[in-house]
């Protein structure tokens, strides 16, 4: 056995390749990187679109390798369970999207692993705070109304079923809730587009106003008196 050297990558879950960056760290080991690669997307399938921490450790004497995968940010695994591109900017006022509870058991049983937890409880509160962080409603309700209501034991009998699976019925109307929000936040979004134009406009408008008219030399203070011809 030889030794063994490690190589740590972020891939797009599903979408790595043989370029940058575990090709040119892969290239010096002399190890079968299509190999590697080919691996590495069937192991990240799950994951795509999203970035998947990596970790390929080779023995650079017969050239083998073993492959462990991680799992990309909370907030990633969050924003792939309700459908959307990213959380909000400003998730106390306006909310990004709406996940159940089920759906927060489910991520939190994906990244229990790599959180600093010893109970599946604990890692579904992480998940809670990474919701609100996010903006992201759980089964209509705030993130960390959520949080009060798991401390005080209402879910502590879901938690332990682990179940992961959302009743259709309560899908269908978060998801018509979903829809509203997003309603929301294009419209809040569009408002504040409005109001940044009308200011870009106005203070346009101003530089205009006090920009001197054309063909006129800006003031340059005093002129100096007229000198009188020397006298003969």
């Amino acid at each position: 056995m030889g030794k063994k050297q490690t190589v740590d990558a972020l891939v797009d879950g599903g979408k790595a390749s043989a370029g940058p960056p575990i090709g040119s760290s892969l290239g010096p080991l002399k190890v079968n990187i299509g190999q590697v690669v080919s691996q590495i997307n069937d192991m990240t399938k799950d994951f795509k679109g999203m970035k998947v921490p990596v970790k390929i450790i080779v023995d650079t004497e017969d050239k083998s390798f073993t492959i462990t995968i991680g799992t990309p940010p909370a907030t990633q695994l969050l924003m792939k369970e309700i459908g959307i591109e990213k959380g909000s900017g400003e998730p106390h006022i306006n909310k990004s999207g709406v996940i159940s509870f089920e759906q927060v058991i489910k991520v939190a049983k994906m990244k229990s692993s790599s959180l600093i937890v010893n109970n599946l409880k604990s890692a579904v509160k992480t998940i809670v705070g990474s919701c609100q962080s996010a903006g992201v409603l759980i089964d209509g309700k705030d993130a960390r109304d959520i949080l009060k209501e798991i401390n005080q034991g209402k879910y502590d009998a879901l938690i332990k079923s682990e179940k992961t699976e959302t009743d259709p019925e309560k899908m269908k109307e978060l998801e018509a809730m979903g829809k509203e929000l997003e309603s929301k936040k294009k419209q809040v979004e569009k408002q504040k587009a409005e109001v940044k134009a009308a200011k870009e406009a106005e203070t346009a408008a101003k530089a205009a106003a006090n920009a001197p008219a054309a063909g006129t030399a800006p003031a340059t203070g005093t002129a100096p008196p007229k000198k009188e011809p020397a006298k003969k």
